[in-house]
């Protein structure tokens, strides 16, 4: 069985508005609706939990009437972190249910069916798989005296969701204590002993933070 967590935790505070940005609209329905609809347009059998702070519960449930947004999923309660937001999302997921679950975000609704397929399928043989990008800029590291020096894109990769991972293993992944390092799913994996595949991403996969994306997010729904 394979289940996707959408972690939609925003505030929208870069993005300078009152409405949280998974509910921001882009072509005429929220952008999280648009990221649900994602997974199930690759697998109609996906298991969808979408992880929001209780606060902004009634509120989803008011836009799923209002959009007559009818994709069956579960709801988990946000975190502090992200780290306790994919836990809290995890724990829906009956104990002992084998296959394999992907963490993604929820401002990402953009990710291609092609990459969740190739997250999906290395995961299958790896037990972890994350989607990469290679970096295309100059990138510059800052030393702890304050000064900087070149470094060499080919040594680095930015990193998209989903994550996605053997059930059962990430489940004991997270039942270690939060680490400062556990800057996303992965790293959960990784300190747990868990070695991580990588996969091609695409570059429309935005993670949609500023009005400036919202901008190219329109753009690319225009296409």
């Amino acid at each position: 069985m394979n289940y996707i967590i959408i972690v939609a935790g925003g505030k929208g505070l870069r993005m300078g508005s009152e409405t949280p940005k998974q509910f921001l609209p882009i072509g005429g329905k929220p952008i999280l609706m648009r990221t649900i609809e994602r997974f199930k347009a690759y697998d109609k059998e996906m298991k969808v939990i979408v992880v929001l702070p209780e606060s902004q519960q009634s509120y989803w449930k008011e836009l799923c009437g209002e959009y007559d947004f009818n994709i069956e999923h579960q709801i988990a309660n946000g975190g502090n972190t992200r780290f306790e937001s994919s836990r809290n999302g995890l724990a829906m997921i009956p104990e002992g249910e084998d296959g394999l679950v992907g963490i993604h975000d929820g401002v990402r609704p953009f990710v291609s069916l092609q990459t969740i397929a190739r997250c999906y399928d290395e995961a299958l043989k790896t037990c972890a798989a994350i989607p990469v990008m290679s970096i295309t800029e100059t990138l510059r590291m800052i030393e702890k005296n304050g000064n900087s020096k070149n470094v060499l894109r080919s040594d680095y990769r930015s990193v998209q969701t989903p994550q996605v991972f053997n059930i059962m293993m990430l489940k004991m992944a997270y039942a270690q204590e939060f680490q400062d390092s556990f800057t996303d799913d992965a790293s959960v994996m990784e300190q747990f002993g868990c070695k991580v595949s990588m996969v091609e991403g695409n570059c429309e996969n935005i993670k949609i933070t500023t009005p400036t994306d919202m901008k190219f997010a329109a753009t690319l729904l225009n296409e």
